[in-house]
């Protein structure tokens, strides 16, 4: 069956201190372009099921990638975010899902999902500190900082970085993964992180003025997404017009969960609390209200709809980044219970 570009009173959303009942409020959408009959006829998918396969596997594999050594402060640090019950492992999964769509072995592609996740992590422990956005609590439980200070927090973020570079050369089996591959994927992702990706959108959302909302977004909580889109596409040896399109595709979908996360915050949440968090970043809902967000939110998923429309030749193997796309909007089950 085609994966249903149209949301309707679809499942229950479970998202954490939300209500069960609560139905995103999105709008069908109404394009001929994407009627239903317009999309790529795939296999019914069980995301849940994959997503908690991979997840096994990638919280196995991260477990061996950060021992506890001297000096034991610091990687006990790093393992208490990299590790955390209720990480979703959304950067790894989307990689290999990526590599996956061009008929790869997916054992290829894990020393480079392990390595998004710990530069995930290290971006979470970064952005929770005090001078930054200011989370003592990070998936309900007490943020890096909280737990063992400010200054072992930096350093922990800091010594992950790193580290997800080391995991790639040292673990990626090279006849498997061509040496020239390996050194795109480094380059992808030492971009992401820094001064033009995720930093950048770090430093706008405290200090950037309204009209910095889109720059913020895209950077912010769309770049990690793309790379990770991006990485798995360049591992497998795609084109370069086949990794541009995971590149908007990864894109539109980071910005897309964050934006849906922001509209039913605002839809769920008491006025005070609301208005309390807004304050604490920069979003569509925060600057335009819940209504243009909504609009925001039909356009993503179009766009991310539309660029796998170009992957048609390889069939069933979208199926997992399509239903990606709608798990952003329906959150059909709580992928922080998986972990």
């Amino acid at each position: 069956m085609a994966f249903s570009t149209v949301v309707t009173s679809g499942p229950n959303l479970f998202l954490p201190k939300k209500p069960q009942n609560f139905h995103f409020p999105i709008r069908c959408l109404s394009s001929p372009s994407l009627s239903v009959s317009s999309q790529p006829k795939l296999t019914q998918f069980d995301l849940k099921t994959y997503w908690t396969t991979l997840n096994a596997e990638i919280n196995q594999k991260l477990e061996e990638a950060i021992p506890v050594k001297y000096p034991e402060q610091i990687y006990e640090a790093m393992r208490y975010s990299v590790l955390a019950k209720g990480a979703k492992r959304a950067p790894p999964v989307m990689c290999v899902a990526a590599f996956e769509l061009f008929g790869g072995n997916r054992l290829a592609a894990f020393p480079t999902a392990c390595a998004l996740e710990m530069v995930h992590a290290a971006s979470l422990i970064h952005d929770d500190l005090p001078c930054m956005d200011d989370d003592p609590v990070r998936r309900g439980q007490p943020s890096n900082h909280t737990i063992y200070g400010v200054d072992m927090a930096i350093l922990a973020g800091d010594a992950l970085f790193p580290l997800g570079f080391h995991h790639i050369v040292l673990h990626t089996p090279t006849g498997l993964v061509p040496e020239a591959r390996l050194l795109r994927v480094i380059s992808e992702i030492a971009h992401t992180v820094g001064s033009a990706g995720m930093a950048a959108g770090q430093f706008l959302d405290l200090e950037g003025g309204p009209n910095s909302v889109d720059f913020i977004q895209e950077k912010k909580f769309g770049a990690m997404s793309e790379c990770s889109a991006v990485c798995g596409g360049l591992l497998a040896g795609a084109e370069d017009d086949e990794i541009e399109r995971l590149r908007r595709y990864g894109r539109a979908v980071g910005v897309l969960y964050e934006v849906v996360n922001d509209v039913l915050d605002a839809k769920l949440m008491e006025k005070e609390e609301t208005e309390k968090n807004q304050k604490k970043g920069k979003s569509y809902v925060s600057l335009y209200g819940v209504e243009k967000a909504i609009e925001v939110v039909d356009e993503l998923r179009t766009k991310a709809k539309n660029e796998l429309d170009g992957f048609d030749k390889y069939g069933d193997g979208a199926a997992p980044l399509y239903s990606f796309i709608d798990y952003a909007v329906d959150r059909g089950f709580n992928v922080g219970d998986l972990s």
